[in-house]
Order: structure tokens, then C-alpha cells, then sequence
């Protein structure tokens, strides 16, 4: 009995050294942002001279309009960007799965925008869209069409930063899910493929739902990183015009280092992630009845 026991403890004892690394590393971080957030702590001074607050800093946050309008925003780029992100990629990684000459110089193209600092990807679309010198209104231009000011005007600056977004990270989900496709049993295509099943129902009810587990953690990475996505935000518009694209992210730094607030932008970090961990908790335990009844 001793010998079993100590057979079922021995994986958790190799496991253990890790799990304290990762403790240390995310758990201690975490208190200390929830502590930091119960101080007043202005930037650039010792913490001996932070001054206890309570709940002052949350109270605050929560009765702030300007919060959940930074919020509501963040939660729109998220579901359009992520959504576009995972309609675009599935596409290309069923197009470039084929075994066609060339597709590997095509495959190594659609993957170079995640290769690009978000730095100059900030950068390279803020000149693109500048209203004088960028090249898209000079396309529109060449149409026929009347030039934009993308990023002065609050509508057309979001659907930039969306369009940039799309742009830098569809490649992630190409190559999560052309990964999927390439280690996929050919004889569950071939069987479906003998049963009569054209090309799209192969697609929708055959490699999709073998391929919901990636897709799930696919959006998830996505949809994280959305909500803290903010060097390319902060090169492009830094929020403007107005507060039109003002990201949850970057609404947390000029609390910290424009407003010099560190308590009030630990609140903001830790409200943050209570709604980024409660969304995820949603998406694991809608996909858990979509993979049951994709064993099925």
C-alpha cells in the first residue's frame, strides 16, 4: 500500500518545482497589485510615503464613466477583431492545407506580420493611414474616392485599429489551425469523402469540430491578448481622437505614468483581470458540451 501511494505522489513531486516557479512568478504579482491597490502611491516616490486608502481606488474606478466607456471599447475591438482574426485564418489555413507547388513561399508570406514588433507595426499603419502622405488615400485617391482623415475621426480611427489588428494577427490563427489540418487522419477525410460528403461538409462537420479544441485555445490566446494588447494602440493614436480608441490596456498606463496614480492603476489592473479570467471561465465551460458532443 505504501509502494502504490508513493507511486501516485512521485509524477506530483516532479511537477512540484515547477508549480513553485509559477507561483512565485503569477500568484505573487498578483497580491501584490491587489495590496498596491489599497494605497495612494504617486509616481516616482518611495512607498513609505504611499498612504493607506481602502477601497478608495475601487470605489473610484467603478463609479468612473470614462472606465466602462474604455471597457465597452476594449470589449468591441475584442469581438470584432478576434472574430475576423478566426473567420480569415480558418480560410487561409483550409486554402494553403492543399498540396499545391509554391504554397510553402505563400505560408512563410502569410506569416511574416506576427513576425513585426508591434512597435513598427504601429509604426508602418499609422503612416499608411496618415491623411496627407499615406498610401491608402492615395489608392482612394487613384479610385476616385474622396481621401479620409483615418485616424482624426473617431469611427473610421477604430475601424483602423481594428483593421491593423486583423492584419498582425490572423497569422496566429492560420498557424494554429493549419497545424490541426496537417495532423488530421486522412481515413476520417477519406471515409467522410466515401459517405458522399462534398468539400464544405467536410469542412463543417468533419475537420471543424475534430478542430474545436485548437480553435478554443486559439480564441482564448486571442481574446487575452486583445484585452492587453497596447504598443500599437499607443503609436497609432494613443487613444484619440478623443477617447474613440482608448483600450482598456492603455487607459491602465496613463493612469500609472500621464496621472502618476500606481494605486488607482493596480485597481484597474486587477479589474482587468477578474473580467478577462471570467470571460475565459465562460468560453472553457461553453466548449466543454461542443467537445462531448464532438466525440460523439
Amino acid at each position: 500500500m505504501p509502494s502504490a501511494r508513493l507511486a501516485r505522489l512521485t509524477p506530483y513531486v516532479y511537477i512540484l518545482p515547477a508549480v513553485l516557479v509559477m507561483l512565485a512568478g503569477l500568484v505573487y504579482p498578483i497580491l501584490s497589485a491587489v495590496r498596491l491597490g489599497f494605497y495612494d502611491w504617486p509616481l516616482g516616490t518611495d512607498f513609505d510615503s504611499a498612504r493607506f486608502v481602502g477601497f478608495q481606488a475601487f470605489a473610484e474606478m467603478l463609479a468612473s464613466t470614462q472606465v466602462w466607456t474604455s471597457m465597452g471599447i476594449t470589449v468591441a475591438f475584442v469581438l470584432i477583431a478576434v472574430s475576423a482574426e478566426l473567420v480569415l485564418g480558418i480560410a487561409l489555413a483550409l486554402f494553403l492545407e492543399k498540396p499545391v507547388r509554391g504554397m510553402r513561399f505563400f505560408r512563410t508570406v502569410f506569416v511574416l506580420p506576427m513576425m513585426v514588433a508591434p512597435i513598427c507595426v504601429g509604426l508602418i499603419w499609422r503612416y499608411l493611414f496618415d491623411a496627407n502622405f499615406g498610401p491608402i488615400n492615395h489608392l482612394s485617391a487613384w479610385l476616385g474616392l474622396s481621401p479620409q482623415a483615418w485616424l482624426a475621426d473617431p469611427v473610421l480611427a477604430f475601424s483602423a485599429m481594428v483593421i491593423t489588428d486583423i492584419w498582425q494577427w490572423t497569422p496566429f490563427v492560420l498557424i494554429m489551425v493549419l497545424a490541426g489540418l496537417q495532423g488530421l487522419d486522412e481515413s476520417v477525410i477519406e471515409a467522410a469523402r466515401i459517405d458522399g460528403a462534398n468539400a464544405w461538409q467536410q469542412i463543417v462537420r468533419v475537420k471543424l469540430p475534430i478542430l474545436k479544441p485548437i480553435l478554443i485555445v486559439t480564441l482564448l490566446a486571442r481574446m487575452i491578448d486583445g484585452f492587453r494588447g497596447l504598443e500599437v494602440i499607443y503609436v497609432m493614436t494613443f487613444g484619440g481622437p478623443g477617447l474613440s480608441t482608448e483600450l482598456f490596456s492603455l487607459h491602465i498606463f496613463k493612469a500609472a505614468f500621464i496621472s502618476q496614480k500606481l494605486g488607482y492603476s493596480s485597481a484597474l489592473s486587477i479589474l482587468l483581470l477578474v473580467i478577462v479570467s471570467a470571460l475565459s471561465l465562460a468560453i472553457l465551460l461553453i466548449s466543454n458540451p461542443l467537445k462531448a458532443k464532438a466525440r460523439r
